[in-house]
């Protein structure tokens, strides 16, 4: 268990990161040096539950004294079901990243999704009212962005996957949204994919293993944003192929991890931090080591 503390006495509020594995989270230093910003008071550790042992690792966090905690993966599921109350984003994603430790008992949120928009519209200057989205994947971070997408008020929101019933089932769980935001929503399989998208985000795992999205000619429209959620001290492999396909730009999601620590941050402490000197030495951390 690693343990970052801001300058000062000692802080009794303790925060974690939960997850198997763990020891690669950014985690601790970002949130570090948002207390350190901000002037909180708090401890912030990395803790490793057991694959089988998440609920026991967590309620003995709690009964430690803890006051929140961050949870990856494979726990943001089960997150989500232990969770006595659940944010309107969190329900909507079907999976928990952030908690909240209460006299009522343990509020579950979602700050994915929220943390995509606001790097995409933040430092990367793209905004998206308006624009024609193409979301690639229908997993759980897929899920995640959904609602944060769709209330971000796109033109057009299109979701591809290899299996384009998951894709129909996620354009079906989020149509009310949708409707409601006067966003045209609609899902494929990557051959159904229509031309012409502004911002192309890439939410599935495929950067890990090499392997790029196999989208028809013309996906991307001119001046367009590639955005992986993946990243790495290099390029993906996503925003290396998407920039040779037509993308105007690329980014990777560190932007994105920065921005969902800083709404988990606020969540728990009331004061929104500034992400710019955070994000700038996390990805000189990630470059020194490669």
């Amino acid at each position: 268990m690693t343990n970052q503390t801001p300058a000062g006495d000692l802080p009794t509020d303790r925060y974690a990161v939960i997850g198997h594995p763990v020891e690669h989270s950014q985690s601790p230093f970002i949130h570090a040096e948002f207390a350190r910003e901000t002037g909180q008071r708090l401890v912030y550790e990395r803790l490793l539950a057991p694959l089988d042992a998440f609920a026991a690792t967590l309620r003995t966090f709690i009964e430690q004294g803890a006051r929140g905690a961050n949870v990856t993966v494979p726990f943001k599921l089960e997150a989500h079901a232990l969770a006595d109350r659940l944010t309107e984003r969190a329900q909507a994603a079907g999976a928990v990243n952030t908690l909240v430790f209460d006299a009522q008992g343990i509020i579950g949120d979602n700050t994915d999704g929220v943390g995509l928009v606001r790097d995409i519209e933040g430092p990367l200057g793209v905004t998206l009212a308006g624009r024609r989205v193409l979301l690639l994947g229908a997993g759980g971070a897929s899920r995640g962005a959904m609602l944060p997408l769709i209330e971000a008020r796109p033109a057009a929101l299109f979701v591809a996957n290899r299996t384009a019933a998951r894709a129909d089932e996620l354009v079906a769980r989020f149509a009310d949204a949708a409707a409601r935001c006067n966003v045209a929503l609609g899902g494929g399989g990557w051959g159904a994919v229509p031309a012409g998208f502004d911002v192309v985000i890439n939410a599935t795992t495929g950067s890990l293993q090499g392997e790029v999205p196999p989208l028809p000619a013309g996906a991307y429209a001119t001046g367009s944003l590639a955005y992986d959620m993946m990243y790495g001290a290099q390029p993906t492999v996503f925003m290396t192929h998407a920039v040779a396909s037509g993308a105007a730009k690329a980014s990777d999601g560190l932007g994105m991890l920065v921005e969902q620590a800083a709404e988990a941050f606020a969540v728990w402490r009331g004061v929104r931090p500034s992400t710019d000197v955070v994000r700038a030495a996390l990805r000189a951390r990630l470059n020194a080591k490669s």
